[in-house]
């Protein structure tokens, strides 16, 4: 989406001019020729950038007396001043007062142009801190897997790559909901505006509105501008929807279904251009069918639904995102990343990952912390348990558990062991776990029945 820019100047010709300059650019634009024209616009909704002139013949207020008013009720609302007749003097004033910057009639195309992108590179910068940040500054533009759901997924954020669609993304804690938001955001023509998160969960019926809506100047406290109008032109992320009350459940339903509404204490309405963006704990079809959340807004959330597994169930992508973490905190910490040997991949996936994405990420972290900054070997399966924060797995073989058994019950011991742990590792899938361990599928199947394991063919031809 395109930036909002509004430019105020009483000469028709000079706003026309300077719209289709800035329209053949690609940037949205308004107009207005006094400062009452000025006051409504801001009113109807904060523009990205303003550019004022200092001189506005029949106008209440001038542009000098305009900056210092939109100063105080609008301190992140930057503007840029013009004039036929500015002296250093003048934009000297006009920075002290709060102008980014200050430019001469007539002015050079590219002067104007390099001044606004440098002014809206300022204002990306800052939005940067909102966006989403995981793994001690590693940043996922792609979503991350090699499973048959990662592959599905990604088909899935191509598909609507064009769209303005309602997404829903709901899973376990952990699951990598909020990386997926950002990376539909990313991968959206939005890219270049706003991603703001409003974490439902943490705010109560009366903060979330004036959160959302904004709250109206009331000639005490300046206005403040709420999250969906700073998110204009880009996307806003509902995190932890589910937990929003039933009454603001009803005013976002009227949002989503115009996308007007006026802020709290206030009387203009506002309009918007957001994409909204969800993600929820628990399946908010059953949450709506069980009457705890309203059915009305779950159908506008729910256009494009996503669902995370849990990272038992995506063993496969475990590798991929256990690389991406250690390459991730080793940046961070000014170290190098160390590769994972094959028994430690297989010691990461026999693992259930109760906590998923954010356990795993600790986990390697973890290892990192526990090895000396000299240490290049690869890690070790050794070296798992520990940072997992367990005692040795019951899964696994050890000697002592056996040096007093028999021969063969001892060899069954560990042949339950072993097939247990590779059963676990690969979610089950007989297939698979067959073809590691060098038996083919039937002969696989015998082993488990003679040594008492039970299989679940239902899992056989299943991704793991």
């Amino acid at each position: 989406m395109a930036s909002d820019i509004l430019i105020v100047d009483d000469e028709n010709d000079i706003r026309t001019q300077i719209a289709g300059i800035l329209e053949d650019e690609g940037y949205e634009t308004r107009q207005a020729a006094n400062s009452h024209e000025a006051i409504q616009e801001v009113n109807k909704r904060q523009p990205t950038l303003v550019i004022l002139d200092v001189w506005l013949k029949d106008s209440q207020l001038d542009g000098m007396e305009l900056l210092a008013q939109f100063q105080k009720g609008y301190t992140s609302m930057p503007i840029i001043m013009i004039s036929g007749h500015g002296t250093l003097d003048m934009a000297v004033n006009a920075t002290k007062i709060g102008a980014i910057d200050f430019l001469s009639k007539p002015f050079k195309t590219n002067i104007l142009l390099h001044t606004i992108e440098k002014a809206l590179k300022e204002i990306r910068l800052h939005q940067e801190n909102s966006r989403l940040k995981i793994a001690a500054g590693g940043e996922v533009s792609e979503f991350l897997g090699i499973s048959a759901f990662a592959n599905e997924t990604r088909k899935r954020i191509m598909r609507n790559v064009a769209t303005d669609s309602r997404v829903l993304v709901f899973g376990p804690p952990g699951a990598g909901k909020s990386t997926l938001t950002h990376i539909i955001h990313q991968a959206s023509h939005r890219k270049d505006g706003p991603y703001i998160t409003v974490n439902c969960a943490s705010m109560d019926h009366q903060t979330i509105e004036a959160e959302l809506f904004g709250v109206e100047a009331d000639g005490i406290k300046p206005r403040q501008i709420g999250l969906l109008e700073r998110a204009h032109g880009g996307t806003l992320v509902l995190a932890d929807v589910a937990t929003l009350s039933t009454q603001t459940q009803g005013k976002l339903v009227q949002i989503l279904h115009s996308p007007k509404f006026k802020r709290l204490g206030g009387e203009n309405e506002v309009m918007v251009n957001v994409r909204v963006l969800s993600t929820s704990s628990i399946d908010l079809s059953v949450a709506a069918e069980e009457g705890q959340f309203r059915k009305d807004l779950f159908y506008r959330l729910n256009v494009v639904p996503i669902h995370l597994p849990p990272l038992e169930n995506r063993r496969d992508d475990i590798p991929i995102f256990s690389d991406f973490f250690m390459a991730a905190h080793a940046k961070a910490m000014g170290r190098s990343p160390r590769n994972f040997s094959d028994d430690a991949i297989a010691a990461l996936q026999s693992h259930p990952w109760p906590g998923n994405l954010w356990e795993l990420q600790n986990v390697i972290e973890r290892i990192l912390l526990f090895s000396s900054p000299e240490v290049r070997s690869n890690v070790s399966a050794n070296e798992i348990t520990p940072a997992i924060g367990e005692g040795p797995k019951d899964t696994l073989f050890t000697l002592a558990n056996v040096v007093n058994f028999p021969l063969r019950e001892a060899r069954e011991v560990f042949e339950r062991a072993y097939l247990g742990f590779h059963l676990t590792r690969f979610g089950g899938n007989i297939s698979r776990t067959a073809a590691f361990v060098g038996m083919d599928r039937a002969a696989l199947h015998r082993k488990m029945k003679t040594i008492g394991m039970q299989s679940h063919p239902k899992k056989d031809e299943q991704p793991s």
